[in-house]
């Protein structure tokens, strides 16, 4: 019998598990049979992914008696669209396959993202598990049930919430990660730590060097934080209502980077890191925090290898993109802005003014 590390993510309806740690694939297929009773799987994964890890878990459900279609997507962003969940649907409708039959997510936060809407519009909803495989996807976007497709005027402006039955983080995937994916993450790392708890910040710095190299004794510890942080905020508010907020702390100007650059220049974890100094140079200019905690994040990010500006071209279209953000209320952008390190507040009704001042202070 498999033992499993886990964190438990609590909600009002129904709480479900993280399970992590390196080689589990194996041990939470054979788990699949708590989940669902139906023995028939939809995959859906990129290319990328699906050329690595398909054929182990082809044959981890085939040892247990499973059968299984797939999808597989480009990779990138411009498979997360309204147009690509169209063909996923259309596909499983051929199949009819039941609502308990259980659809996997083998792959990052794209395909995660799109997996999940595709599961909550199925019959109003199939059994969703996600298999995150990159590190931003395992701290960040395969917990907590926001799921998205894209639109031509913003990032994830389609979507709903949609909580999986669980998460399989097997961390070995990282390890064939690219190294510029495995930095894109650890901006979403570094967020958790901003926004929640100033000594897991400490760890972040003393171990700089060692998470930049996945040491294997290290990573699990930083998944486990994050996912504790980001199971708690969830559990507090699911329906992203207030608490919830906290989590895009970087991510408002991150979005309109995204955008403003057609979701094409810009990995999200690179833009976020971009968006976190940014909301730090606001929290400056309003004379909430102080330069030291600044140049501390921008230190650690440099350290990393993330970007922390942008070109000067680009200031107009991040102004615009920003109206468009879908947290925005009457056009204001909702900014989460740090008063130390470890803590951050809801923030509205800044000035284009200010704003510009903050952007000026990104660019290149």
């Amino acid at each position: 019998m498999c033992k499993l590390q886990y964190v438990e993510v609590p909600l009002k309806e129904r709480n479900y598990r993280i399970y992590y740690g390196y080689d589990i694939l194996a041990c939470c297929v054979q788990k699949l049979k708590e989940l669902t009773k139906d023995k028939e799987v939809f995959i859906v994964s990129d290319s990328n992914v699906y050329a690595q890890y398909g054929s182990l878990l082809e044959k981890l459900l085939r040892d247990h008696g499973y059968t299984w279609d797939s999808h597989i997507i480009r990779p990138g962003e411009k498979s997360k669209s309204w147009q690509e969940a169209e063909i996923i649907l259309n596909k499983i409708l051929e199949k009819n396959l039941s609502r308990n039959s259980a659809l996997l997510a083998l792959g990052g936060g794209i395909t995660g993202d799109l997996a999940g809407f595709v599961a909550a519009l199925y019959k109003r909803g199939m059994t969703f598990i996600q298999v995150p495989t990159t590190l931003l996807a395992q701290v960040d976007s395969s917990v907590g049930g926001k799921v998205a497709v894209n639109h031509p005027l913003g990032k994830n402006m389609l979507g709903t919430f949609y909580q999986p039955a669980a998460v399989w983080a097997d961390l070995s995937t990282l390890q064939t990660l690219p190294q510029a994916e495995w930095v894109a993450g650890l901006a979403e790392v570094l967020k958790y730590a901003v926004i929640k708890d100033e000594a897991f910040f400490y760890f972040l710095e003393e171990q700089a060097d060692k998470i930049w190299s996945r040491d294997a004794e290290v990573v699990p510890h930083i998944i486990r934080r994050c996912c504790q942080i980001k199971a708690q905020v969830v559990g507090e508010d699911e329906r992203d209502e207030g608490l919830r907020n906290i989590l895009n702390f970087g991510h408002t100007i991150g979005h309109a980077l995204e955008k403003a650059t057609g979701f094409t220049e810009y990995r999200h974890g690179e833009a976020v890191a971009v968006g976190m100094v940014g909301a730090l140079y606001l929290a400056e200019l309003l004379g909430m925090v102080n330069r030291e905690s600044t140049d501390r994040v921008k230190r650690l990010l440099e350290q990393w290898q993330l970007p922390t500006t942008f070109s000067s071209s680009l200031i107009e279209d991040v102004l615009t993109s920003l109206q468009y953000d879908k947290k925005s209320l009457g056009k204001q952008p909702v900014f989460i802005l740090p008063e130390k390190l470890g803590k951050v507040v809801i923030k509205r009704d800044i000035s284009r003014e200010i704003i510009k001042q903050c952007l000026i202070k990104l660019v290149k």
